[in-house]
């Protein structure tokens, strides 16, 4: 596992990871092969990968049922399916794939060990919350719910959204980030004293290893889970 710096690059002024890039880049390669192999020969008795799929997708669907209303489901089945997907293999990539530059700069790793990121999907699902409660309620309605039960409520309203932006992005990368810290840790714990340190060590990068693909598994769940809950409070009128 590396430590090191992230390879970036500037471009008008600003500064872009590329570790960012070619990560998601790779995850986003990942995700369209396991559908497109899942899905390519589609039939009535379906075979193990359409069965894997079909699977998957009722798994998402059960998610965003436990807070969206049924009949709203069919607008979000497909956001939240993506969403698992990508999540779950951007939390289990760095743990079997971490490759460096030759000057030591990390080029693909975990995308979900930058708070960037994680940040970035959390605006995404609060966005996409906002959008589906104009849609449904309208802007006036939709807004009003902000100042209930009083108007200086809003002040509350906002930083609830704020927090809310906070915790859903920061959660899932404080996680993976410190699960690929302490893998990097132990290896260089494995490596540092030879055979003696290694006999050791392995055994625990193996067991630890295992444990952070488990909480990779588990964070996109949870994204998913919280990300169900606030759409489903925009879609409902605050009493």
């Amino acid at each position: 596992m590396n430590d090191g710096p992230v390879s970036t690059f500037q471009f008008l002024g600003l500064t872009f990871s590329t570790a960012n890039i070619v990560s998601a880049t790779v995850v986003f390669l990942l995700v369209v092969a396991l559908v497109y192999f899942t899905s390519r020969h589609l039939a009535m008795k379906p075979t193990k990968g359409q069965n894997f799929l079909e699977w998957l997708i009722d798994f998402t669907n059960g998610i965003l049922k436990g807070s969206i209303p049924t009949k709203e489901i069919g607008g979000f089945g497909l956001y939240g399916f993506t969403l698992f997907i990508f999540l779950f293999l951007s939390n289990e990539l760095g743990l079997f794939i971490n490759l460096s530059l030759p000057n030591g700069a990390t080029i693909v790793r975990s995308p979900t060990s930058d708070p960037i990121t994680t940040l970035t999907f959390s605006l995404m699902t609060l966005m996409l919350a906002q959008f589906a409660g104009v849609s449904k309620l309208g802007y006036k309605t939709h807004f009003g719910n902000y100042m209930k039960p009083f108007k200086v409520w809003i002040v509350i309203s906002i930083f609830e959204e704020f927090t809310n932006f906070l915790t859903l992005g920061l959660r899932i990368f404080g996680v993976i980030f410190s699960g690929e810290m302490l893998l990097g840790i132990i290896w260089k714990l494995a490596v540092s004293h030879g055979i003696a340190t290694m006999i050791v060590a392995v055994p625990l990068e193996m067991a630890w290893q295992g444990f952070s693909a488990f909480l990779g598994a588990i964070q996109a769940f949870v994204f998913v889970t919280l990300s169900s809950v606030y759409i489903s409070q925009k879609l409902e009128v605050e009493e």
